[in-house]
């Protein structure tokens, strides 16, 4: 994809800074966090992770951005948007390949009723 990925000096200094840089390095980690967790089919902890990760987001920006800061957390966030666009895929690939186990479970459930019914006589 053609979203420029946060540079590892600058998440540093992020969350070298006070406060709300802080807390949104925080989030943009736990965020990776998550892709990495969501790559390894653990979505019940992913579920659990979105619930924090949203609480932290919400007290990040209770207050309005610094203008000091506006343009590193411009890059933050553009950095967890494209994390959040990987991890809607790999969501929209498990929501997938569950949907064909269910209809495979089905058709085969469906194939035993028949084998079932048959009358031998």
């Amino acid at each position: 994809m053609g979203v420029a990925v946060m540079e590892p000096q600058a998440l540093t200094d992020l969350a070298e800074r006070r406060g709300q840089c802080t807390m949104l390095a925080n989030v943009l980690m736990m965020t990776q966090q998550m892709l990495d967790i969501a790559r390894g089919d653990n979505w019940h902890q992913v579920a659990s992770m979105e619930l924090e990760r949203r609480e932290l987001l919400n007290e990040c920006f209770a207050t309005a951005v610094s203008p000091e800061h506006s343009e590193i957390f411009s890059e933050a966030l553009a950095a967890m948007l494209h994390l959040n666009e990987e991890l809607v895929a790999l969501l929209d690939t498990a929501k997938a390949e569950a949907a064909a186990r269910h209809s495979g479970q089905v058709n085969t459930r469906r194939q035993i009723n028949q084998y079932l019914d048959v009358d031998p006589t």
